[in-house]
């Protein structure tokens, strides 16, 4: 008799007692942890997926975690028999994309502007000396999502990006959106979730393989409650109505020109240069980011005189329509549904990820890595679903048509999509339709006065457009109107690193725009049932707004 643990994709045979690190290390699978293992640092963290009743029970260092989530150096195997499958939180790099394409901010690149300069051997930050060295001057960019992380290393004479690294934000034990984020934090203190993104932003920097004395500045960008968690600030605010973080209120009060944040960098608990800065663009108003202040730098907004929407799907969607004379912003709480989250087989885009998805007479699969599939990220799953409705295997209202209760993606490896799935993917894309409906409505144009949409977002760069517009996830428009822009929020974050000119550039766009509510809006409910069904919608925004 013996008990199989999985770790990841790592399998072996356990002895009774020992903890789930001590496994992970035998099989060379890396956990982050700053302490080595003796439960306070509290950073090697797994999520139990099969066999936690073959634990010890959970440790005094475990009282804050929720759910399936445990400290692998306190969860010890209890038995002889059985088998334990877990995953970490590091399982591998996620997929982004070196650049993104057809931006504006790439057609046209300024001249290099960044904070941090060289004068001789002094190194200096807005003109102030901070060093003295002739070693190399280095700078990150850094888009700071709910559900994933990504980070570039930056020279910051050349411009060149010399190292990239994502993964999955740790921070989710304390849950899957903002709203549970900040109800974590603020019954626990507000320290943990920040310093175990520190842990796991700090091994990423590490992994860079430079100096941190040579990291002068670091460009954060992220939704107003990542954003406020990095820096230590109280997000309480940001879960009660109206949804204000502390730098907006105080904004709106006169105490500050703009809504940005910096600190030294000692303060930051990030290996950098510690008096280098850590640094964020202004966020646009409630729920709506610097990341999209940093996408709307990256899509060249501030001299856009065409109408434009752009909508940066994520945990947090969020979206702007108009131009340099007139900007509309609003976000809807879609959770992490179309990032793999909250879904059975779900995953994000690693290695092992089923991206593609084609019903002919046989199951067509492509998998990230081309090996063998492991789960279903956001393209594939919207593959899928545009599959299933375009083969009258799901009715518009999400139901399988053959009154099964999941369908079979792959049987030798367990992959499968149950309606409550579909059911969750159904609400994700229904907030986002009614956020659209209302911001045009608000704007006061129809989808078809549109001259360009902006497709943003980690997992947008890669969905099929017939399949989104199928599902109805995305307006009815033209494929030669739809740009699909990758990561826009990093591009425009490296942009803000090398650039101060853009900076100012964007924090005067900024102050301009209009931010909507969309809570507020009477029709919201309607929008949203509507939005749920799976189908065109161009027909029926059309006939809302009339």
């Amino acid at each position: 008799m013996s008990v199989i643990v999985q770790i990841d994709s790592h399998r072996i045979e356990s002895d009774t007692g020992a903890t789930l690190f001590d496994l992970a290390k035998r099989m060379d699978v890396r956990i982050p942890t700053s302490c080595s293992g003796n439960g306070n640092c509290r950073e090697c963290l797994v999520e139990i997926n099969e066999g936690g009743e073959l634990l010890s029970a959970r440790s005094r260092e475990e009282d804050h975690l929720q759910g399936d989530f445990r400290l692998s150096c306190r969860a010890a195997v209890e038995t002889d028999s059985g088998t334990i499958r877990c995953q970490t939180l590091q399982r591998g790099a996620i997929r982004i994309e070196e650049h993104g394409v057809s931006l504006p901010c790439l057609d046209e690149v300024p001249p290099l502007g960044p904070a941090v300069r060289r004068d001789g051997d002094r190194i200096l930050l807005d003109g102030d000396e901070i060093d003295r060295t002739a070693g190399p001057l280095h700078g990150l960019a850094v888009d700071l999502g709910t559900t994933t992380v990504s980070m570039r290393l930056v020279d910051l004479e050349t411009g060149r990006i010399k190292a990239s690294q994502s993964f999955e934000n740790p921070q989710r034990f304390g849950g899957s959106d903002v709203l549970a984020r900040v109800k974590f934090d603020t019954d626990h203190g507000g320290r943990l979730l920040r310093r175990t993104l520190a842990g796991y932003m700090s091994r990423a920097i590490e992994s860079f393989g430079v100096s941190a004395g040579s990291i002068y500045e670091l460009v954060l960008v992220g939704n107003p409650v990542m954003r406020d968690l990095f820096f230590g600030l109280d997000v309480y605010p940001l879960g009660q109505m109206p949804y204000r973080s502390v730098t907006e209120q105080e904004f709106r009060d006169g105490q500050h020109p703009d809504t940005s944040l910096s600190k030294r960098g000692k303060q930051s608990l990030l290996p950098i240069h510690p008096n280098g800065r850590v640094y964020t663009l202004p966020l646009i108003g409630s729920h709506v980011g610097s990341d999209m202040s940093a996408c709307l730098l990256a899509t060249g907004m501030a001299r856009e005189d065409r109408t434009v929407v752009v909508m940066d799907i994520g945990t947090n969607t969020e979206l702007v329509i108009g131009n340099r004379h007139k900007l509309h912003a609003a976000s809807c709480p879609a959770g992490p549904a179309f990032e793999g989250g909250q879904i059975q087989c779900g995953m994000p885009a690693l290695e092992g990820a089923i991206e593609r998805v084609r019903l002919e007479q046989e199951m067509e699969l492509e998998v990230i890595g081309g090996g063998c599939p492991v789960g279903l990220c956001g393209s594939g799953l919207i593959d899928l679903l545009g599959e299933l409705l375009r083969t009258g295997r799901i009715n518009s209202c999400g139901r399988l048509t053959d009154d099964s209760e999941r369908f079979w993606v792959d049987t030798n490896n367990n992959i499968y999509l149950t309606e409550e799935d579909i059911s969750q993917l159904a609400q994700a894309k229904a907030a986002n339709v009614a956020g659209l409906h209302l911001l045009h409505q608000n704007y006061g144009i129809d989808f078809s006065d549109l001259d360009r949409f902006y497709l943003a977002g980690g997992f947008a760069r890669h969905i099929d457009l017939d399949h989104a517009r199928r599902i109805g996830l995305i307006p009815d428009l033209p494929d030669e109107r739809i740009v699909q822009v990758g990561n826009a929020a990093l591009e425009g974050a490296t942009l803000a690193l090398l650039s101060v000119a853009a900076r100012e550039e964007i924090g005067k766009l900024v102050r301009g725009i209009e931010h909507v509510e969309l809570e507020m809006f009477p029709e919201f409910f309607h929008c949203f049932t509507d939005g749920a069904q799976f189908e065109s919608f161009h027909c029926r925004i059309t006939e809302a707004i009339i």
